[in-house]
């Protein structure tokens, strides 16, 4: 109940008091506040992937001006020499809109970040977006086999039936590329599983079943149970280390970080920036609103 309450009030408290919370967790406005980020996390071992703050659109042209700003990101990182990879949110380019529009949008950013040899990750995100997300990865995948990814999301019920459907698709010249998390949309019972230990309980299983048919997986987590979970399956089937890694968000955890890349497995932080940092903010507080434990502690503990 207070969770929910500080979740509900937040966002109407001024930014620079937003700000305060956020900072530790988004890059900056700018993507040269990204790279410098993202600099400071190679010259650590660790690798990152770059997104763009901004979601839900309004229109096309906003589209469009995503596109754009994404192949300038492109540009930047690559002429900035990063270690890094490139996210995005298909609603960002107007999933939710035109659906063939937004295809034809992240394709030009796709085919751009493969010309230098990179790797673009597809976001999945609420409900309404899945089977068209899945649509939009599998296009990408067909005319750029080595060179887009997915995010799958451990909490929804379908996503076993999925995978199932995508391993058909897994071939040494096209292989599968995911990154697994737990989930943050506020879903309904009827689709998604409520209950953390059950939602950790297909996490692992789903990833078993990705590492035992060599997909490559990107194990999106902060929580030690599921790490200690992964490194299991990990010896169970003596997974190479050049297929995985782990993954974290910019500012969680950094000492269970330093521990995994301690251990010689490779790392991976998602950074985010944006002038849309606010909205990022409030939105995630509104889709889980336990991370207002994180925002009072933030506020009134020292470090």
């Amino acid at each position: 109940m207070i969770n929910k309450a500080v979740a509900s009030v937040v966002p109407y408290f001024p930014k620079k008091f937003i700000w305060m919370f956020s900072k530790k967790y988004i890059a900056g406005v700018t993507v040269q506040d990204a790279i410098s980020v993202s600099r400071s996390l190679n010259m650590h071992g660790v690798s990152v992937t770059v997104d763009l703050l901004g979601e839900f659109i309004h229109n096309m042209e906003q589209a469009s001006f995503n596109r754009d700003e994404y192949l300038k990101i492109i540009e930047a990182f690559e002429s900035a020499q990063v270690d890094g990879t490139y996210s995005l949110k298909p609603t960002s380019f107007g999933l939710l809109i035109d659906p063939e529009e937004c295809y034809q949008n992240i394709r030009m950013i796709v085919s751009l970040a493969s010309k230098y040899g990179s790797f673009v990750r597809i976001d999945m995100e609420d409900s309404k977006c899945v089977d068209l997300e899945l649509t939009l990865y599998k296009r990408l995948k067909h005319e750029f086999p080595n060179r887009v990814g997915l995010v799958l999301q451990a909490y929804l019920k379908r996503t076993a039936d999925d995978v199932d459907a995508m391993l058909k698709l897994h071939t040494p010249d096209s292989p599968l590329n995911f990154r697994l998390c737990k989930g943050i949309y506020n879903e309904s019972e009827e689709i998604a599983y409520k209950q953390g230990s059950i939602i950790n309980e297909n996490y692992l299983k789903l990833l078993e079943k990705m590492l035992y048919r060599g997909v490559y997986v990107g194990i999106a987590t902060h929580d030690v149970a599921l790490v200690e979970g992964a490194r299991k399956l990990i010896k169970k089937y003596q997974v190479p280390k050049d297929m995985y890694e782990f993954q974290m968000l910019y500012g969680v955890a950094p000492e269970l970080r330093n521990k995994i890349v301690g251990d010689g497995n490779k790392m991976r932080v998602y950074v985010p920036y944006g002038e849309d940092w606010f909205g990022y903010s409030t939105r995630r507080l509104k889709e889980n609103p336990k991370m207002a434990q994180h925002i009072i502690k933030s506020i009134f503990v020292k470090g």
